[in-house]
């Protein structure tokens, strides 16, 4: 990236020669992004990030297709920016189906496939979810799409999936998920903050949000971050090479994690798929009975231990998640959840340093609190 911060300081919409030098960089990274998601690198168009590639596709292709229908498939699990974009839609005339999860935060095939209308334009599906790691179904809600299409002599619902936690652990071919749109970004794979990419599938309708230029494509105008693109590109490549061997390495840490906290805390609960294959490897949330979890979360940052309650962009919060309470927790149990996301850096002796402090601390806090003190009650725990 450090050329492009001073030597190479071009714009890439420019003609002259430092300019020209910009552009190619960009399209290079277009290339080594299109490469890992198996599509032409004209199908590639760059954002600020994540936040802003689900708002294109919700909002961008529903506005495209409002004459064709009004019916929009999601469901409970999802992030903020594809809810709140959502929320935006409806209140311009749109109606939105938010499909249920199970307790393990799963969509149901057989459920989808009620919710499909004749006037469903857009469907979207997180490949995984941020909060509790589950991994949805994606290739075979995207077959059934392909099947209703087919049935139904149309060319909706178009499918889009927010890849943003899958980056680096799943498979991103867009052929074999069969989606037509998807979006990653940089902070997800050790790459720079405030920039993403989104994969729009030829022929895909999709009105523009942000106006001013003819940069990529049409599709979203400004001036081209270019330091940022070539560091998304870079790191994508990067994780994407390693992550079958790194998703092994992180299941046995947190299959090594969850024993020990299992061993030295009592009345805690993992949330969301058991470690596996329908879990991403680096993702453990986990409920720990009679605790806050913004308690505990504070108590952990003064040992330089870092994790969170559910999402980062919820962080100032203190509502429980919507992501387990739409996995039918209680209350009790999603106010008192902890995230433990693992990476790269992430070693056997850091967790060891985590369960060494981590049970001082739950003791600390039940002591206490309201329902030992006899303040209040809550529901019977199951183990």
């Amino acid at each position: 990236m450090a050329p492009y911060w001073d030597k190479y300081f071009g714009n890439a919409g420019a003609l002259y020669a430092l300019g020209r030098q910009s552009f190619q960089a960009v399209e290079t990274a277009r290339k080594e992004i299109a490469l890992g998601f198996n599509c032409q690198p004209d199908t590639i168009v760059f954002t600020s990030g994540g936040t802003e590639g689900d708002n294109l596709a919700l909002i961008g292709v529903a506005r495209a297709l409002k004459a064709k229908g009004k019916h929009i498939i999601s469901t409970q699990i999802e992030h903020h920016a594809v809810l709140h974009a959502l929320d935006t839609l409806k209140a311009e005339g749109f109606e939105v189906t938010l499909l249920p999860v199970n307790s393990e935060g799963l969509v149901s095939l057989g459920e989808f496939k009620k919710a499909l209308r004749k006037d469903t334009i857009l469907v979207s599906v997180m490949y995984a979810n941020n909060e509790m790691g589950a991994i949805q179904p994606i290739a075979d809600i995207g077959r059934q799409i392909l099947k209703w299409r087919r049935e139904n002599n149309t060319l909706y619902p178009y499918f889009h999936t927010d890849a943003c936690q899958a980056a680096g652990y799943l498979d991103l071919d867009v052929e074999k998920l069969h989606v037509d749109t998807m979006v990653i970004n940089g902070s997800k794979i050790y790459g720079p903050k405030g920039v993403g990419a989104m994969y729009i599938r030829r022929g895909t309708p999709l009105v523009p949000m942000i106006y001013g230029g003819a940069q990529e494509k049409g599709k979203r105008a400004g001036t081209e971050n270019v330091p940022g693109i070539v560091g998304l590109a870079k790191a994508y490549q990067s994780v994407q090479k390693h992550s079958t061997k790194e998703s092994i390495r992180l299941i046995k840490l947190s299959e090594y994690f969850l024993n020990a906290l299992n061993k030295t805390i009592s009345k805690i609960q993992l949330n969301g798929p058991a470690i596996g294959m329908n879990r991403l490897p680096n993702n453990l949330n986990i409920s720990f009975m009679d605790v806050e979890g913004e308690a505990m979360v504070l108590y952990l940052d003064e040992f330089g231990i870092m994790c969170s309650t559910g999402s980062a962009c919820t962080s100032t919060s203190l509502e429980p998640s919507h992501v387990l309470r739409a996995m039918g927790m209680p209350y009790e149990y999603a106010h008192g959840s902890l995230r433990f996301t693992f990476g790269q850096t992430t070693t056997k002796s850091q967790l060891d340093y985590v369960v060494k402090h981590l049970p001082n601390i739950i003791a600390l806090l039940r002591e206490m609190s309201p329902v030992n003190t006899g303040i209040v009650k809550h529901a019977s725990y199951k183990k």
